[in-house]
């Protein structure tokens, strides 16, 4: 069976250019739950630690610069078979490649500035919900 929850990440460029409201509620629109949700700021350490299984790519660099510069939203998002489901709704990494309607199509700036991060896996979604948000601070529609 599928996983019941799948975290996102509004990014610093979506966070800036005022799309929290429109990404959550097309989040919202789709049947997604939000079951937990904070406004942060990403230490560099913190990036590092969380992008660490991408750290010997060439874009490393970047992303971790970029998620350090500014606020993030996330978000841990209930729905039955959620990460699949989000990672339809969020589209490409490439918002040129994006089909229409997807978060990273209308909200994305380029490949490497990409609006939304979401779990790739139900394990990974389970370490993600977990670096970000205590138990106390899950308002779960499903029994963990």
């Amino acid at each position: 069976m599928a996983g019941t929850k799948t975290l996102t990440i509004i990014k610093p460029g979506a966070v800036r250019n005022e799309f929290i409201g429109p990404i959550l509620a097309k989040i919202n629109a789709n049947g997604f739950h939000i079951a937990a949700l904070k406004l942060i700021r990403l230490t560099r350490e913190q990036a590092e630690r969380f992008y660490a299984v991408h750290r010997e790519k060439q874009f490393f660099e970047n992303l971790i610069s970029f998620m350090a510069s500014g606020q993030v939203v996330v978000a841990i998002l209930e729905k039955e078979n959620a990460v699949a489901d989000y990672r339809r709704l969020m589209g490409s990494t490439d918002p040129l490649k994006a089909e229409e309607g997807t978060i990273r199509k209308m909200f994305a700036e380029n490949i490497e500035r990409n609006a939304v991060h979401g779990s790739d896996s139900d394990e990974n979604a389970e370490i993600e919900c977990d670096f970000f948000f205590a138990r106390s601070e899950r308002f779960s529609n499903f029994t963990d």
